[in-house]
């Protein structure tokens, strides 16, 4: 069966075999969640620098989210701030690779464990890479990835929950025999937004189809990586708790084809961008932390981003947003999500300066040319 198939070329990256699909990355945390019984009145600790999905997941279970700050280098919280964050009610913490950059989930993990506190690593930026030399994913009592579009590898839209304790087993099958299938719409559509996105967007057409495209996915009228109730509100849209679907397991296997020189690719790139940065004094990924780093998407800070975008847009640069709010894409109504923005200082200066420069791209040097050109620009 091609999801057997899936399952073991996934495994041959994480080195687990535990794998279980879903429709989205999102739906996999839910499913963890409800595993590990997080319900009204639990507390779920995550980085202040997040996407609002998994906080919606973890509203969804009644539960609430707990906010701890990150540090600026490396865009994660420093250890000490779960720590402090930990009460009584304290469930679940949820650590992040954000961009694809792991930091200390080994001492957080092993903190936890003593706690009696389960894990989860956010790993839908981090599939593929390492942390201390074993793959992100290995160190929580559980991960999720993201498989949607510009992740480590995509199906469109799609993820899947890696389990690394096994007591978790027989609660997340329970879980997931509510799972709904997707419809044949649901495929349909997915299988033409996939063939649209390999075979028309383009470098001159990528701005306007990306706002197309999320203005579409905002208002419900296509299948999106966030639909307009995720932005709006806590409550969990119908439909949600989806497995994946036929067209989804195709694509990954055609996807996981080209990761390995796509990861190389990115890892390159980081690594040339880190040198330009630091070589004008600018915010950069230290060059400690690129071991650890498999490079998503490589940060910058900007003075004005509607003015950097502007500029990036007009040169064709395929500059990227992510994170540019504490709950991104959410710029509003935080207390919607339980977010106090006083207590996140440092993410919400990031969130204000931060744009995206382009991983994967073939052409590092056109990125170059276009960040030297605006380099007082740069923070």
């Amino acid at each position: 069966m091609k999801a057997d198939q899936y399952r073991q070329m996934i495994a041959g990256v994480l080195g687990n075999d535990l794998i279980y699909f879903y429709w989205k990355g999102r739906v996999a945390l839910y499913a963890l969640l409800k595993a590990m019984k997080v319900a009204p009145g639990d507390e779920v600790i995550v980085p202040g620098f997040t996407c609002v999905v998994v906080s919606n997941a973890i509203k969804y279970t009644g539960a609430r989210p707990v906010y701890v700050d990150v540090e600026k280098d490396t865009m994660n919280p420093a250890p000490e701030s779960f720590y402090r964050a930990v009460t009584g009610k304290t469930k679940v913490v949820l650590v992040q690779n954000t961009f694809g950059l792991s930091t200390a989930v080994d001492e957080i993990s092993a903190f936890a464990r003593a706690q009696n506190i389960f894990t989860i690593e956010d790993c839908t930026h981090g599939f593929g890479g390492l942390f201390k030399g074993k793959p992100n994913g290995s160190y929580c009592d559980a991960a999720f990835f993201s498989t949607q579009w510009n992740k480590p590898f995509s199906t469109g839209i799609g993820g899947f929950a890696s389990v690394n304790n096994h007591e978790l087993i027989p609660g997340l099958e329970k879980v997931n025999r509510d799972l709904i299938h997707p419809s044949l719409k649901d495929r349909m559509v997915l299988a033409m937004l996939l063939f649209s996105r390999d075979h028309i967007l383009t470098d001159s057409n990528y701005w306007t189809l990306r706002s197309l495209y999320r203005f579409l996915s905002r208002n419900d009228l296509v299948i999106g990586s966030s639909q307009g109730g995720e932005l709006t509100g806590t409550e969990m849209p119908p439909g949600y708790f989806k497995s994946i679907s036929g067209v989804q397991v195709k694509k990954g296997i055609r996807s996981l084809g080209d990761f390995a020189a796509l990861l190389e690719r990115r890892k390159e790139n980081g690594g040339i961008y880190t040198r330009l940065l630091a070589d004008h004094g600018k915010y950069h990924v230290g060059w400690k932390l690129h071991p650890d780093h498999c490079f998503l998407k490589y940060p910058a800070l900007v003075k004005n981003r509607d003015d950097f975008e502007e500029k990036a847009r007009k040169k064709k640069i395929e500059l990227g947003d992510w994170f540019c709010s504490p709950v991104y894409p959410v710029r509003n109504n935080w207390e919607l999500w339980d977010l106090d923005p006083a207590k996140i200082p440092n993410a919400l200066y990031l969130s204000e300066h931060i744009v995206n420069f382009p991983a994967e791209t073939q052409y590092p040097e056109k990125v170059v040319k276009f960040a030297e050109k605006f380099m007082d620009e740069i923070l």
